[in-house]
């Protein structure tokens, strides 16, 4: 009760907050306390001429900053929102003003535990960089090396834990109230939404995921992670190497310092490639800004708080989802998505194959490098609610990278796909992965894989039938039905372990 009431209350304060920029729309669609939604409609302005979406992450952007990491989220969410929404949410920007030098300051000596000075021999008080979660200092160790050090927002934890209650509480209201939104799994989104929240409120997991991808790169020259300071890193404060580069969405500035951008797009591309198809571990929050080009012309990303992961499978249904639109075989699109169990089996393969043409064909028919991937499959979650959908809340933030990878490649060189480089990489994959050869390889490992197990479980049949036979004896004295059925029961039991034993053979 006490929770109703607490997050009744920040509910309301929200709507008068969307209602001030006339952004009411998503609240009013999700059919919850229509009565409050109506009330605080009574403070939208009238004659706003701003876009929706534009209105939406204006009032996202005056709630804080998890309702703008919120709202970033909801971009790629074009089935829940207009693609005109989803647009101008993605263009939210993640920037609001520093905490003073001297807090940072503080921060830095409680969690190294020592003072400044012992560590730094010059900070640089203003920061180069202010973002909802933390913000970045330059400064230069007392062993004379440039760094970057990331400090963390004073109290943002609590504030950011505050909100995520009240989505939750949202997320769950919706579902219990309005079924046609369950097969979207709302509470599920708000659970994926917030494990990646809660990675960035620990800067040392940000700086593992910074040395894991460093360690899948170390052989590569074209793409390299900087280096983690870990002697001066803890959960709040994260020190890095300097990248003394070019932003990657600068290409003047590309060009003029004498790299190809195209040369730079292909690198990137199979970046991508290798992180997602290679590695299952990926940068998820790739724009212009958080990668750099070094004097070298290796690209050097930045800020890794946000990253995904893809297991094998997945990889797979993706890379042949990715290649069959690329061939424009929208039978085989369907196909794929029917093998992965995102549209149910009782649905039409003949039919769900037509609406992914009736989606593909309109982008195909453009120039190549006009084609958006990302936004067909953003388009193609417009179908969901007719084929009854689920949402796939582990692919969200690689739904989101594609789009942010497609930008910077238009910025880079507008005239080519960026998919169109990675799908040779991604066909070989394919063959390597999924042809015969590897085929009989997984085979024959789920096969040893099935002998190994099948010793234990003979072992645990034993145990099992030598259990009931001592029960059966001792119910021998005096027969019962129940002891009858215990033996029945023994009997099944061995049966069915017998059935494990032969199906971990044949797996």
């Amino acid at each position: 009760m006490f929770r109703a009431l607490r997050n009744g209350w920040r509910l309301l304060r929200m709507a008068v907050s969307f209602a001030r920029h006339d952004a009411l729309f998503p609240l009013e669609s999700l059919g919850i306390a229509p009565a409050l939604i109506a009330w605080a409609r009574l403070f939208a302005p009238r004659g706003d001429t701003r876009r929706p979406g534009e209105r939406l992450a204006a009032a996202l952007q005056d709630m804080g900053p998890s309702f703008i990491k919120l709202g970033q989220a909801l971009s790629t969410r074009a089935d829940l929102l207009s693609e005109e929404v989803a647009a101008d949410l993605a263009r939210l920007q993640d920037h609001i003003p520093a905490f003073p030098g001297a807090e940072a300051r503080r921060i830095i000596e409680s969690e190294l535990g020592q003072p400044l000075a012992a560590v730094f021999s010059s900070f640089d008080d203003v920061p180069v960089a202010a973002a909802s979660i933390a913000q970045v200092h330059f400064a230069v160790t007392t062993d004379g090396r440039d760094v970057a050090v990331k400090v963390l927002r004073p109290g943002i934890g609590k504030a950011f834990e505050q909100d995520l209650d009240l989505f939750y509480w949202m997320a769950e209201l919706v579902e219990r109230t309005q079924p046609r939104f369950r097969r979207l799994k709302p509470v599920e989104s708000v659970r994926a939404f917030a494990d990646v929240v809660r990675v960035e409120m620990d800067l040392r997991m940000e700086a593992a995921a910074a040395e894991e991808l460093g360690e899948n790169f170390a052989d590569d020259p074209n793409y390299r992670a900087p280096r983690i300071d870990w002697d001066r890193t803890a959960e709040r404060v994260m020190t890095q190497e300097r990248v003394d580069g070019i932003p990657i969405g600068d290409r003047d500035a590309i060009i003029a310092a004498g790299h190809d951008p195209h040369e730079i797009m292909r690198k990137c591309a199979e970046a991508f490639f290798y992180q997602v198809f290679r590695d299952g571990f990926f940068h998820a929050d790739m724009h212009g800004g958080n990668a750099f080009v070094d004097r070298q012309g290796t690209i050097v990303p930045v800020d890794f708080g946000i990253m995904g992961r893809v297991d094998e499978d997945t990889r797979g249904y993706l890379a042949e989802l990715l290649v069959a639109f690329l061939r424009r075989d929208y039978h085989a699109v369907a196909e794929v998505q029917f093998r992965a169990g995102y549209v149910p089996p009782d649905q039409s393969l003949e039919t769900f194959a037509q609406a992914c043409r009736s989606i593909g064909e309109p982008i195909f028919g453009k120039p190549s490098h006009q084609i958006s991937i990302a936004r067909l499959l953003a388009q193609m979650l417009r179908v969901t609610e007719q084929f009854e959908m689920s949402a796939q809340p582990q692919l969200l933030l690689l739904q989101k990278t594609m789009l942010m990878a497609e930008g910077m490649g238009t910025k880079l060189n507008p005239n080519v796909n960026i998919w169109e480089l990675a799908r040779p990489l991604i066909e070989d994959w394919m063959v390597t992965h999924f042809g015969p050869r590897a085929t009989v390889s997984r085979a024959a490992q789920d096969l040893a894989q099935g002998l190994r197990r099948l010793p234990r479980l003979i072992d645990s049949l034993h145990v099992v039938a030598e259990h009931e036979r001592r029960k059966a004896e001792r119910d021998a004295e005096q027969p019962t039905q129940a002891s009858r059925f215990r033996a029945r029961f023994a009997e099944v039991v061995a049966i069915l372990a017998l059935i494990a034993a032969i199906a971990a053979w044949w797996h």
